[in-house]
């Protein structure tokens, strides 16, 4: 299916064009001529769903969880299974082209092209249309900025025959860059995603703001040329940019795999490519030292307290003629990144020599954490930081004058000592780094006959890849936010992700401590500007009594001691809330250990609500919001709030009667969208995409299950504050900022979109603060809400009574 999208809006709506740099780009797949038609796709009308589709569908959330959980052990599959599951394509071994058509006149879905024979093989890319390629020409230094811009102010200038063509962005890191001339559909140039060695986009304010250009390395080293392109849409040339962008992250992950064709492939090339290795090791207490674990998302190493460690540097060359390493004589360590080299210390060496099967050169050095210059490396780390380390072997190579320096950059976290950790990544840290030598002048050959070279550079990939985008252009560097889901992209976000900041600025402190003071005061009535303050978020510290004082359970003794009764009790669900525990929440720290306190607290709250609400009991999805609340405080006040939330503020109600509280919130919820976003909804329905299909665990387990925990506890400050109709400010303000991606997906792609690539686009905390800075704002009146329920009541009691008079009595007695 091609995809057509409009930036017409861009230049209305200035925070468009920001999005659009900054988030997420969702790519949909074209559908073959055969792909069946709406009739066959999932029409799931709301009088027909039932207690067993929405358990399926909570069920999907947990396995969904359960799945993430799974990861941490599992070895990593290739994005590419991932992506093929999830577009229903698992069993084709061409993937089609990935479309992006600029075309400001149209949101339609048009049907697909017929190819043509001398048509070239389209790769997994993504394609821009309304461009003009203005030429090539060559360039001496292909990473300098202002020469960039100086040839394509030239080239704009002097161009006598711009030809419209069709510009292919790779997809996959393996793809090329293709310009295809649109008249005739003639390729005019194509070369591989890593020869492309730099980006950039005209100035604001000059006749070249509407132009991009790229420079390439494809004729060889020393030859380089920049290509110029004026783009009819001005604003899209951001999302080009960012396209580059994607395309260079995907292509540094296979460095190894492409160096011979990076560098000239040659045995004389003056590039040597090495592989360098990182592995931390600790004392595990029984006379070995085993290799500490990472994160399974962010890599970074999980370090202990005042435990000694050994550091192991791996050497491999990856290209050009073998160099002999002779010896490390130094292996350096020190806290932080960009060290100076006074910074660096020195670590007492081991060992050092080949490995066993003779490729790689190892180095292994012993590293005292109790040290006084360690000590930043020794202390435990709060859950809102990260702290650097460097680490550099200075190594003696047979054929080259000076010692060479490889030096690594890592990020890692301090925990206590008596820290168990039970999921995490094997992955290994690795750098690439690219050596270019040059012959000496002064010695010209070794006692064996080999040429003595000198160092011109020694570069790592990670460096090289902060080079490749302009900081002035659309496609600049992305935030660790950004580059982590990026790098992450096929795979869903898994539940109770996201650290939490704790910092809050005096002033907002010192007004809440006032509001408190009033309250406590006078516990009857809500203090005036509770309501202010909350929209802005409950600082983190407050949360717990807070919460407790907007549920109303701040002092309710006879609830608390109910619980310790309830928690004796026998339930009948304990095998599904035993299951159910295992993975909620599988991505924090403190519901990880199957036998630690978080799991155990869940696993009592559950059941004891089971016991409590003989009505409802345990339903899947529960687990989420208790785990919320048990996160800010203790296991009986937590179940205190749990209750007022089912009962008072009426989410139990949405269990019963067949859920059919829960399918008028999924009608009502479809009406605003009819009136505030109109086009969207227009095209969900032409996509036979009803709300039930992507907001069952929105209401159902108030955005607990899936969305970050520095967005999830905000939600929860407004719905004790607000009430349940705060669900639908959150939903409304998702759908407004994510409106432009989902006019522009099908219904697969859409329904991806909202289990994948939506929730990672509030793990940054300021991502998640605006959104909810838009739900507060957005207007859902309380009327219209009462009128849009009688609407569904009639239209319900219109349908029961085309149905089977035994069905309908079946429906009232439930």
């Amino acid at each position: 299916m091609e995809v057509k999208t409009s930036f017409s809006k861009a230049s209305r709506i200035p925070e468009t064009v920001s999005t659009l740099i900054n988030e997420d780009f969702v790519l949909v797949h074209q559908q073959s001529e055969d792909t069946s038609g709406k009739d066959e796709k999932p029409q799931l009308k709301v009088f027909s769903n039932g207690d067993d589709q929405l358990e399926k569908a909570m069920e999907e959330i947990l396995r969904d969880s359960e799945k993430d959980q799974n990861n941490f052990t599992a070895p990593r599959e290739g994005s590419s299974d991932a992506s093929s599951q999830a577009d229903g394509s698992a069993g084709q071994t061409n993937q089609p082209s990935l479309h992006l058509v600029l075309d400001p006149s149209t949101t339609e879905i048009s049907a697909p092209r017929p190819s043509s024979p001398s048509e070239p093989l389209e790769e997994d890319s993504v394609l821009f249309n309304k461009l003009t390629y203005l030429g090539s020409t060559k360039v001496s230094a292909p990473r300098n900025e202002p020469e960039a811009l100086h040839a394509m102010a030239t080239m704009k200038s002097s161009s006598q025959a711009p030809s419209p063509v069709t510009l292919y962005v790779p997809n996959i890191p393996e793809g090329s860059v293709r310009i295809i001339d649109q008249s005739s559909n003639v390729e005019i140039a194509s070369f591989p995603i890593y020869k492309v060695l730099f980006c950039v986009r005209g100035q604001n304010g000059t006749s070249e703001s509407d132009c991009f250009a790229f420079t390439e390395s494809s004729c060889g080293t020393e030859e380089f040329q920049i290509h110029v392109f004026s783009c009819e849409i001005k604003e899209a040339v951001s999302r080009i940019l960012y396209s580059f962008s994607t395309a260079f992250k995907r292509s540094s992950k296979q460095a190894s795999d492409h160096v011979k064709d990076f560098v000239l492939p040659t045995p004389d090339s003056d590039v040597y490519t090495f592989s360098v290795s990182l592995e931390v090791k600790e004392d595990d207490g029984k006379g070995n030292f085993s290799p500490v674990p990472k994160d399974r998302e962010k890599l970074y190493f999980k370090l202990k307290q005042g435990i000694e460690k050994k550091v192991v540097i791996t050497v491999q060359q990856l290209s050009n003629k073998e160099l002999a390493i002779e010896r490390c004589f130094g292996m350096l360590l020190s806290p932080g990144r960009n060290v100076r080299n006074s910074d660096m210390h020195l670590l007492d060496m081991e060992s050092m020599g080949k490995s066993s099967d003779g490729k790689a050169y190892v180095i292994t050095g012993m590293w005292n954490p109790n040290a006084p210059m360690f000590l930043v490396l020794n202390e435990e780390t709060p859950k809102d930081k990260r702290v650097f380390m460097t680490v550099a072997v200075d190594m003696v190579v047979t054929e080259v004058v000076e010692p060479v320096r490889f030096l690594l950059e890592t990020v890692v976290r301090v925990y206590p000592a008596n820290e168990r950790f039970w999921y995490f990544s094997r992955k290994t840290f690795t750098e690439t780094f690219y050596m270019k030598l040059k012959q000496s002048e002064g010695k010209s050959h070794t006692s064996g006959g080999d040429a003595i070279y000198e160092v011109v550079s020694l570069q790592r990939e990670s460096a090289r890849e902060e080079e490749l985008v302009s900081p002035t252009s659309g496609g600049g560097p992305m935030s660790s936010q950004e580059d982590e889901a990026e790098e992450e992209s096929d795979n869903e976000l898994s539940s109770g992700t996201g650290d939490v900041s704790k910092d809050c600025p005096e002033k907002i402190l010192y007004s809440w401590g006032e509001l408190l003071g009033r309250w406590h005061n006078n516990l009857v009535v809500r203090p005036n500007g509770l309501s202010t303050l909350v929209k802005s978020g409950v600082p983190e510290a407050l949360r717990a009594e807070v919460w407790q004082l907007l549920a109303g359970c701040h002092d309710n003794q006879a609830m608390l001691d109910k619980y310790r009764v309830l928690i004796t009790m026998d339930s009948a669900q304990e095998s599904v809330i035993t299951r159910d525990i295992h993975r909620t929440f599988p991505a924090h720290d403190y519901f990880k250990d199957t036998e630690g306190d978080g799991q155990e607290s869940l696993y009592k709250i559950c059941k004891a609500y089971s016991v409590y609400d003989e009505d409802i009991g345990y339903c899947q999805g529960q687990s989420f919001l208790a785990a919320v609340l048990l996160l800010h405080m203790p296991e009986e006040q937590a179940f205190c709030v749990f209750v007022k939330i089912m009962y008072d503020y009426g989410l139990r109600d949405l269990y019963r009667n067949n859920f059919e509280d829960l399918h008028c919130k999924f009608f009502q919820l479809e009406k605003l969208m009819q009136e505030q976003l109109p086009d969207l909804h227009s095209h969900f329905s032409d996509l036979n995409l009803e709300a039930h299909m992507y907001a069952s665990q929105w209401f159902l387990t108030l955005f607990t299950a899936k969305f970050p925990l520095c967005m999830v506890f905000h939600i929860i400050d407004l719905l004790l504050c607000e009430g349940m109709n705060i669900i639908f400010h959150v939903a409304l303000a998702l759908l407004k900022t994510s409106k432009e991606d989902l006019l522009q997906a099908d219904f697969e792609g859409a329904l991806k979109f909202f289990r994948v690539q939506l929730p990672k686009r509030y793990r940054a905390e300021e991502n998640a603060r605006r959104l909810m800075e838009q739900a507060c704002n957005i207007k859902v009146p309380t009327k219209k809400l009462k009128k849009y329920e009688r609407e569904y009541q009639t239209m319900r009691e219109s349908q029961l009574q085309q149905e089977d008079p035994m069905d309908r009595y079946k429906f009232i007695c439930l």
